[in-house]
């Protein structure tokens, strides 16, 4: 495959799964709120949303009521596992396959991947005829381009008509969309991304069914493929749900063995003429799925959006001081402010702040994410917040006043405000219990690796900690960040390491 065709798949790609994806989500709440259902569920729950779902998965099927409006169809659009997502079989013994059987799960918007949402919305949604036609259009592209599409790749005559139909069908939908558009389209090939895109997007079975032993380009494919879905970053609770399902079949994840050598510097990015010798300078930093590093300036009221090799893409103007950042989802950050009990929610693609959250009590200082929530700290306490509602739904007493947070699985990692505490903290939900480990200096930033081992920075020196928390080790790599002006990420499905050291962003691949 042509380095050119993979790129233009991977600009494709990115337009249907940044773009198309959550346009189409927003699309079908419009439309089900329109309605006055109060939340998916009760719109799945609509008897004719029910009926036509289902004869969209089952064949030769006629049901108890409504008759009238069965349908028999060729082609089975909805497969197995979508129905199993969105619907649960009623209690008791059924006479015959009926919809009358069924009822809606509870399931959020964001659980809809784009095939299912498409789906929805262009057999259950009243739409315009212009709309219908748009959503019809950019169905139909993603499965002769991206779903179906063996070589993972986009020819150059193909591309340039593909993409003038998905920006007119895009901005029929949504006329803001043309300025990320344009930035996708700039964008330039992420091999890493771009293998995770081809795992979402390509039907599995289709390559594994058509697959010819002599192509083997199709080889390839499949296997950067089934490399990434073997390597990719999982919980300990979805490895579990992942080995059920495939009877007992472990996905491997490498171990690492204590202070070896994991991460080699990739880029080093040098934001002193950026930051101008201001007085807090950089105070946190977040890496995306996509890459891009989205950077907290306090001094300067902004957030700093670049690419990993330094090129600036934008900045978001806060109206404070931001202090610390995490991501949220693809598109979305959540930012604590100094001096404010205030979380601000932006969404970086379009430069938008979505919501300001505020918590009485709620300390200025870090903020983490654990189970699609949020988590900040206050005095002797974690507080984890419902990010939709702006609720707190949980309070968790700790025996410190916690500052630096990092979430992970199912543990909360936290360490003393004051800095002459050199024991590192974490909340286990597994087994509702703080534990602890002391290090041979104040801890002070922390991450998850992908075995569930941990980089920590601490006063004089980083180590690494072993997954149970029991064990840890000097990190060589590096030794020249201290918790002075040392911060740590690390992103899983980029497989990059972060840190801040000083003015200077080092940007680490692991090996």
């Amino acid at each position: 495959m042509d380095k050119e065709d993979k790129k233009r798949y991977f600009i494709v790609g990115s337009v249907y799964l940044e773009v198309v994806t959550p346009l189409f989500q927003q699309k079908l709440d419009e439309n089900y709120k329109s309605l006055n259902f109060g939340c998916l569920k009760d719109f799945l729950d609509k008897k004719a949303v029910i009926h036509i779902l289902f004869h969209l998965r089952h064949r030769n099927a006629w049901c108890c009521t409504d008759k009238a409006n069965c349908t028999n169809q060729g082609a089975l659009p909805l497969n197995h596992h979508q129905w199993k997502q969105l619907y649960a079989e009623n209690p008791g013994p059924g006479i015959h396959n009926c919809f009358c059987k069924y009822t809606a799960k509870s399931i959020e918007l964001d659980n809809l991947d784009l095939s299912l949402c498409g789906l929805i919305l262009f057999n259950c949604c009243k739409l315009g005829q212009l709309d219908q036609e748009a959503v019809h259009i950019l169905r139909r592209n993603k499965n002769d381009y991206l779903s179906h599409n063996t070589t993972c790749g986009i020819t150059k005559d193909e591309y340039g008509p593909l993409m003038d139909e998905l920006k007119t069908s895009i901005l029929q939908l949504d006329l803001t969309k043309e300025d990320e558009l344009i930035r996708i389209q700039k964008r330039p090939l992420d091999d890493a991304l771009c293998n995770k895109y081809m795992t979402t997007l390509l039907n599995i079975h289709e390559i594994l069914e058509k697959i010819d032993t002599n192509t083997t380009e199709t080889l390839r494919c499949v296997q950067q493929i089934w490399q990434h879905l073997t390597t990719q970053s999982l919980t300990k609770q979805s490895l579990e749900e992942k080995t059920d399902k495939q009877e007992n079949k472990k996905y491997p994840i490498k171990t690492y063995k204590l202070g070896q050598s994991i991460f080699t510097l990739h880029h080093q990015i040098d934001l002193s003429s950026v930051v101008g010798g201001s007085f807090r300078g950089v105070t946190e930093i977040v890496m995306m799925d996509d890459g891009r590093l989205v950077v907290c300036l306090p001094d300067q009221d902004r957030l700093l959006i670049c690419n990993t090799d330094g090129s600036q893409e934008d900045s978001i103007d806060v109206q404070g001081h931001p202090y610390s950042v995490t991501a949220v989802n693809n598109s979305t950050v959540a930012v604590t402010l100094f001096g404010s009990g205030c979380i601000e929610m932006f969404d970086i693609n379009n430069k938008l702040k979505l919501k300001s959250i505020s918590l009485p009590g709620m300390w200025c200082g870090s903020i983490t994410t654990i189970n699609n929530q949020l988590v900040v700290y206050g005095d002797n306490r974690l507080q984890i917040i419902d990010h939709q509602t702006g609720e707190v739904v949980q309070t968790i007493q700790t025996d410190c006043d916690p500052y630096w947070l990092h979430g992970s699985g199912d543990r909360i990692f936290y360490c003393d405000t004051y800095l002459n505490n050199n024991k590192l903290y974490w909340y286990s939900y597994s087994d509702d219990r703080h534990h602890t480990l002391t290090l041979p200096s104040p801890p002070y930033s922390m991450t998850t690796l992908q075995d569930d081992s941990l980089y920590v920075v601490c006063e004089d020196k980083s180590v690494h900690v072993s997954s149970d928390g029991k064990q840890y080790k000097p990190v060589k790599t590096l030794q020249t960040t201290s918790a002075r002006n040392g911060v740590i990420h690390y992103n899983f499905t980029q497989r990059k390491l972060v840190i801040i050291q000083g003015d200077l962003v080092k940007v680490f691949n692991q090996l």
